[in-house]
């Protein structure tokens, strides 16, 4: 049995990127592909992704017994990816995680087999949707721009600008990926015309 790719999603506050992850979840298990859950230290009724919810005293337990395959912390809070990834990817799944730009050189150490992903937008479509779910002053919102400017995109990410529909993005990155192991796998067709999608392997 071939093993499976790791897709290390990354992408600034803004892209969508936790909708497009969802989308994929939905769609993707039929095409051999799996959504890995994060495991955070928030509560779980705080919104955005669907992750499991952990004490800060649960996550160390857990870290230091080995079962996070990778773990960082942002803004104040502990993010693991479990290590049930590697079973998955040992029975030939191809599994996304939703990941951080400043883990990816240890994601790097720890998978051989990774891609990563970028999703991001254009800056008045991140500003706008940032203002639209009013969590961050218009100062952070303007520092969150610089960053995701800022940021250096590796040369062998796949890049989707998530200016149109979920559903195109989402549709978009699951070809990406069935293509990537040489396969179409009747997946729908995104609008690559508005996404702007760039595929580098």
């Amino acid at each position: 049995m071939n093993q499976g790719r790791l897709y290390y999603v990354m992408g600034p506050s803004g892209a969508g990127k936790d909708s497009v992850l969802a989308w994929v979840r939905q769609h993707g298990a039929t095409h051999s592909v799996l959504c890995a859950h994060r495991y955070i230290t928030r509560p779980a009724h705080a919104g955005g992704e669907n992750h499991v919810a952990l004490s800060e005293a649960e996550f160390h337990s857990r870290e230091q017994r080995g079962l996070f395959v990778l773990s960082w912390q942002a803004h104040g809070l502990h993010y693991g990816i479990g290590s049930e990834v590697l079973h998955w990817l040992e029975h030939g799944m191809d599994v996304l995680v939703n990941g951080s730009r400043a883990a990816l050189a240890l994601a790097r150490q720890r998978f051989d087999n990774l891609q990563p992903v970028l999703i991001t937008a254009s800056a008045e479509c991140i500003a706008q949707r940032l203002a639209l779910r009013g969590r961050e002053t218009e100062a952070d919102i303007a520092a969150r721009l610089h960053r995701a400017e800022a940021y250096s995109v590796p040369s062998d990410s796949v890049v989707i600008r998530n200016e149109s529909s979920v559903e195109e993005a989402g549709a978009v990155l699951l070809r990406a990926i069935c293509e990537g192991r040489g396969s179409s796998g009747g997946v729908p067709s995104g609008n690559v015309s508005h996404l702007d999608m760039q595929i580098l392997f």
